[in-house]
């Protein structure tokens, strides 16, 4: 009974000691989700603007030329107008480009292992075999999940910081989009785990390049006349790549919220569960305690007994 009851404290002992370590990074990753949510919110001011400098570069001279020549331009020229920069061009599709962000640490809950099997039935869902695809990773965890299924990741990034700059990731970033310019792929996604709220995340498949979401629609103020110094061409072959960049930046920020929103909450569960196992093995504990005293009592009363009938 002793035995039982010091080994009774002593996991009472080691589970206070795991709930406080779970609650501080619970703690921590609160406040790191916090740090990424503003990050994003930065992000999506960022690419609002960027993308609206963009479709007016791309329509607005457009839409004001077919106002001053009142001439009617059928939609094979109007394409070709838009379509210049080779990042805008749909061509056909002999191979296709992903990029997985997953965490380089684990204990967030089910943040790898969604993306893992979301990403691996899309894969055997949408090609015939491994040489119609390109996979890049970020995050030590999908670079060694690849590897396991035998496929070649051709380039990865680990041990990306909380909340990553966007020279930190540039590398792959760059790279992903000078890729596709020379025909490694013909499209490219980013798979991810989307950060909706602190107790929800989705995964998502978003197609980066090539970028056909630009709307007409957006294009605002056609009246004003632009003056491009040197040309719009140099223009356009600046800031299309840094605005396809921005979107592939803005999907790992957005996960790097979805992951420390996933650990705070499987930190959170953690902490209740030890609680939880306290309380049980406090009951239990006291519970015996009071049957080893009921017992010793027991024997007393009958030790005391037999001495008075002597």
């Amino acid at each position: 009974m002793a035995s039982s009851l010091n080994d009774l404290k002593k996991r009472i002992i080691s589970t206070k000691k795991t709930s406080q370590i779970t609650s501080a990074m619970q703690m921590v990753s609160a406040s790191k989700l916090a740090k990424s949510e503003q990050a994003v919110r930065r992000y999506h001011d960022y690419a609002e603007k960027i993308r609206e400098v963009v479709t007016h570069l791309l329509y607005a001279e457009q839409k004001h030329d077919i106002e001053e020549t009142d001439e009617e331009i059928d939609s094979n020229e109007e394409e070709s107008f838009i379509d210049y920069h080779d990042l805008l061009i749909e061509r056909p599709v002999k191979k296709t480009g992903y990029l997985v962000i997953s965490s380089d640490q684990g204990l967030a809950g089910s943040y790898n292992s969604s993306i893992f099997q979301a990403t691996r039935e899309m894969l055997q869902t949408d090609h015939d075999s491994k040489d119609e695809y390109v996979i890049l990773t970020i995050g030590g965890a999908a670079s060694r999940f690849f590897k396991k299924m035998g496929i070649d990741v051709r380039l990865e990034i680990n041990d990306v910081s909380d909340i990553p700059s966007f020279e930190e990731v540039r590398k792959i970033v760059s790279s992903a989009v000078q890729m596709f310019r020379q025909g490694e792929f013909d499209e490219f996604y980013v798979c991810y785990n989307h950060h909706v709220n602190a107790l929800l995340s989705n995964y998502r498949v978003e197609k980066m390049l090539p970028i056909i979401d630009l709307d007409e629609d957006e294009a605002k103020e056609y009246e004003l006349d632009y003056i491009f110094e040197p040309n719009k061409e140099i223009i356009m072959e600046t800031l299309l790549p840094q605005y396809a960049e921005s979107l592939i930046y803005g999907a790992i920020i957005d996960a790097k919220a979805a992951e420390h929103a996933s650990r705070m909450t499987a930190m959170r569960s953690a902490t209740d569960n030890a609680r939880d196992l306290i309380s049980d093995l406090t009951q239990d504990l006291n519970q015996r305690r009071q049957a080893q005293i009921t017992q010793e009592i027991t024997e007393i009363v009958g030790g005391a007994a037999a001495l008075e009938e002597q």
